[in-house]
């Protein structure tokens, strides 16, 4: 029996053990370096993996209000998961905050909301890792389909997210 045949029975005798998956590292934080277009699963003190992201067209700074462009700073939360987002799947943050809402009825403004983590709008997920040479975005954090696959997989509901300037 050859090697093709070996791989073969060991598929139909043990198909479990033949291609079992990695198992998915549980994070318990994320953090988004905007400045880097950076964002980085945790466990603990591990990095478990790194991902480029596309940002608000204005990515400088945090969000002030409703369509700024931006991308907000500060300390979240992923509190609403959506497979059926306009864009492959989506990870709600928790914007605005209390220091957001206090410095947005400071100006007199809405803060805006609908934060996320997602993949490229439905439709054009054949772009992939181009999407990146362009602050896109209108405040969200934009990875490729297959990334945003592997971070759902990762990132329960009630993970923290830190989004550095």
């Amino acid at each position: 029996m050859g090697w093709c045949g070996l791989v073969l029975c060991a598929q139909v005798l043990a198909p479990e053990f033949a291609f079992a998956a990695p198992p998915v590292r549980v994070a318990d934080r994320v953090v988004v370096e905007k400045a880097a277009h950076r964002l980085t699963l945790y466990r603990g003190s591990e990095a478990l993996k790194t991902y480029r992201v596309a940002l608000g067209p204005h990515p400088a700074g945090p969000k002030q209000r409703q369509g700024d462009g931006r991308t907000p700073e500060g300390v979240y939360t992923v509190d609403a998961r959506n497979e059926r987002s306009a864009f492959h799947r989506s990870l709600h943050i928790s914007y605005p905050n209390d220091l957001d809402r206090a410095r947005a009825a400071a100006l007199g403004v809405d803060p805006g909301g609908a934060i996320m983590i997602h993949g490229l709008r439905n439709g054009v997920g054949w772009i992939g890792p181009v999407h990146r040479y362009l602050d896109w975005t209108k405040g969200c954090i934009a990875v490729t389909d297959a990334e945003i696959d592997e971070i759902w997989q990762s990132v329960p509901l009630g993970t923290a997210v830190e989004i550095r300037p």
